[in-house]
Parts: C-alpha cells; structure tokens; sequence
C-alpha cells in the first residue's frame, strides 16, 4: 500500500490547494496572535501534561480533565494508542485514512478489512457489526468517514460500541472532521466516555481551526490507564507551547461563533459544488463533510496540475481504484475556479476523443 497525503505545497509550490481539508476561512487573528505570544516563551520547555489546555477543553466539553490527553495532532495519538496497545488482530472499514494502517503494521498487527460499497456511497451499515468478533483487539471508525464524507448514525455507533464493549474491543474513533457537519445531525462521542471506556475519540484543531503547520489534537477516554500508558509510549514534550496557546484561544465564544460562519458556507457551498460536478458527468458521493468524493474516467488530477490547482488523487486509498478524487470545499470564488477548470479538462477530452473517432 502507498503512502500519501494533500497538502504537498513543497512540491507544488504556489497552487490553488484543494486536497487538504480545513477551514476556508483561515486561521483567525486571536489564534495567531496567542500562537505568536508562545514563541516569545520559547525559552522554557513546554508543559509535558498541558494542564491549561486540558482544563480549557474539560469546562468547553464537559468531561473531566483527567479523560482527555492533547497530542501534536490526531496522527501521534494514533501512533500513540497503537504502541500503548500492541494490538493482534484489528478492524478498518475501507476505504479510510491511511495512517490506521500504517500505525498498526509498526507493531506487526493483523489487520482485517470491511470493504465499504460504492453503491452505498461508502456508508458505514448494519453489516459491520457481524465483523465484530472476539478475536479483535481493536478497531478503527471515522465519523464523518474520510475520504467519503459519511456521519455514522446514532443508532448504528451505539450498537457498534455496545458490541465493543461486550467483546473487549478497543474501538478508536477518528471525529477529526465532526465539527464541520450540521448540528443537527451530528452525534459526538463524548455523550458516551463514563459508560463506555473502551472508546478512544480522536479530535484536532488542524481542520476547524486551519492550524495544521502547529500540529495540535487530543484523545478522549474514560480509561485513564490506557491514558497512562499513551504517555509512557511517546516522547514527553510533544506539544510545544505555541500549539497549546493557539488552543486555548481556539476554545473561545468568539471561535465557536467562526465555526457557525463556518458550517453555514459549507453546507451551501458543498451543494452547489455537487451539483455542478454532477452536471460534468463526475459521479458524485453525497457528503455531510467539508469534501467531496468524486469519480471520473479522466485524469483530474494530472490536468488540474497544469492549471495550478491539486486536489486529492485517492487511487492510493485500500478499497478505491484510480479515477476517484477527493476535493475540499473553500470560498465560493475558489471553488468556481476549480469547476471552471474540471469542466475544461473534461470538453478537453471529450473532445479529443470525438475528433479521433
């Protein structure tokens, strides 16, 4: 399996970035400001257990300080909870980011898969919990799923985590993209911690906030011992003090207010944005995400290059083939360039391929 990510601007320097998915609207000032501030204190080691940041997230979400455990971004704490764990046997439905994988081939895991369906536009079903069986020890959800967009049900999570903790399964779930998904439909894990400590949630401030050059995330658990064990299995000062200065600013009233700015742009942009690449001919899998899941017989991301702008190839993806992309959703204005430029690429080659028959 191949590695890859978005986000390659050192490669690709000076392009319209469409394959990273975070926050259109940027960073905001108070953000930069305080990340800012904690260069100044860059003389002093950071504080090895967060303590602000910790107390900060507790009174935001409502959990005890002592359930929650920061991380430079939600890719260490993966890493982290597979090493803390040395899992045998484990379960990712697929298709799904690759890092799951790839923390657990570090500790030789065997690694089972539940291939998702087109037809069913990559949804998480009923079927998963017959894959739930005693010999795991853990396995992997993402909620909404990357790189498909998929929220999984309420009622569907709570039988999977019910399921879990009837057989002894660690369940690791990655809600990284969460907060960009309408209220009303989203159903966040930390309902869920005092009863259920075989949940590990995973959440970052590299999407909503757009700060993923700091690389700041924390995990959830009611299991303080596998808390305990996390932070043994990683160097102490993994978060440095302008990352835990920029998250205590982005835990502000005036952030959750951007955030609201936020889900409105997406949820009218993401629309229109499927409705034109549908009227391209792209098959198109309905997102509750801040991206899109596209297919297409031609090379997008090839021909997208030579117009300046990337978006996310996924033929790398287990459980996808080559054709299918992923595109983030940005500003209205952006979004209009990059369907100016796929309808392009695609009259292109239409008709190309008519002159030649």
């Amino acid at each position: 399996m191949e590695h890859g990510h978005g986000g390659d601007i050192y490669t690709y320097k000076g392009m319209l970035d469409f394959s990273v998915n975070v926050n259109p609207f940027g960073p905001s000032e108070a953000v930069l400001e305080a990340a800012k501030c904690g260069v100044d204190k860059c003389c002093a080691y950071p504080d090895s257990q967060c303590r602000d940041l910790k107390a900060a997230l507790s009174e935001k979400l409502g959990i005890p300080g002592q359930f929650i455990l920061p991380g430079n971004g939600a890719a260490e704490l993966i890493f982290s909870i597979v090493t803390a764990e040395k899992p045998k046997k484990a379960l990712i439905p697929i298709p799904a980011f690759s890092e799951y994988e790839q923390a657990l081939r570090t500790v030789d895991c065997r690694i089972r898969y539940h291939l998702l369906e087109e037809k069913e536009n990559f949804r998480l079903t009923e079927r998963f919990l017959d894959d739930l069986t005693e010999d795991l020890d853990m396995v992997f959800l993402c909620s909404p799923s990357n790189p498909a967009g998929q929220v999984i049900p309420e009622q569907l999570l709570r039988g999977i985590l019910d399921r879990c903790r009837e057989k002894e399964i660690r369940i690791v779930l990655d809600e990284c993209f969460i907060e960009f998904t309408d209220r009303e439909k989203r159903f966040c894990a930390e309902k869920l911690f005092r009863d259920l400590p075989c949940l590990f949630a995973v959440r970052a401030f590299t999407k909503m906030n757009a700060i993923p050059g700091l690389r700041l995330g924390y995990g959830i658990t009611s299991d303080t011992g596998l808390l305990e064990r996390m932070r043994m299995a990683r160097q102490p000062w993994s978060v440095s003090i302008p990352a835990q200065e920029a998250g205590m600013a982005a835990l502000s009233e005036a952030e959750e207010r951007k955030a609201d700015k936020t889900r409105a742009l997406i949820r009218a942009e993401r629309a229109r944005m499927e409705e034109m690449l549908v009227g391209l001919g792209l098959r198109v899998i309905p997102s509750e995400a801040n991206f899109i899941l596209m297919y297409s017989s031609v090379d997008l991301a090839e021909g997208l290059k030579e117009k300046g702008i990337l978006i996310r190839d996924c033929g790398n993806y287990r459980g996808l083939e080559k054709g299918w992309y992923r595109t983030a959703v940005r500003l209205p204005e952006e979004n209009d360039l990059l369907v100016k430029a796929l309808r392009e690429i695609i009259e292109r080659r239409t008709h190309g391929w008519q002159g030649r028959s």
